[in-house]
């Protein structure tokens, strides 16, 4: 799929004072839920090809931005937000969600059994991302990536 292919994504470009800089200081953000989840990928695809990455990384970016994502309206709220910017050299996906847990392990950092039907995503995403960071707390959870342009 070329950037022509995309579909126009349901997003707004929002710039502040108290945003990162991006693309022109403007942060690239959509809020989502389970079945938005294809906008999410075609969000983050025109995004990512809009920012310069290589065609040949953007199928393994989709594959963690979509796990992340997914994770975010499966376990954590109905309702999450996905925010994209450039940073150094770096594509940076923030995924924010409502919901919170205690964690008594970095997730994410073993990888699944065999035969495992579920626990996967962040696994996945942690080998595909150049550097993943999850913190939960009382304000929700908050995971974000970085991807090299």
């Amino acid at each position: 799929m070329n950037e022509d292919q995309v579909p126009p994504p349901r997003f707004r470009v929002d710039g502040g004072a108290d945003r990162p800089l991006a693309f022109g200081n403007a942060v690239s953000e959509m809020t989502f839920r389970v079945g938005d989840l294809p906008d999410v990928r075609d969000f983050a695809a025109f995004q990512a090809r809009r920012a310069g990455m290589p065609e040949k990384d953007i199928g393994d970016y989709l594959v963690a931005v979509n796990e992340v994502a997914t994770n975010a309206v499966t376990h954590g709220t109905a309702k999450a937000w996905l925010r994209v910017w450039s940073d150094a050299g770096d594509l940076i996906v923030h995924v924010h969600d409502d919901g919170h847990w205690t964690i008594t392990e970095t997730p994410g950092m073993i990888a699944p059994h065999d035969y495992s039907t579920s626990g996967m995503g962040l696994w996945v995403a942690r080998r595909l991302a150049k550097d993943l960071t999850l913190n939960t707390g009382s304000t929700g959870t908050n995971l974000i990536m970085r991807f090299p342009l």
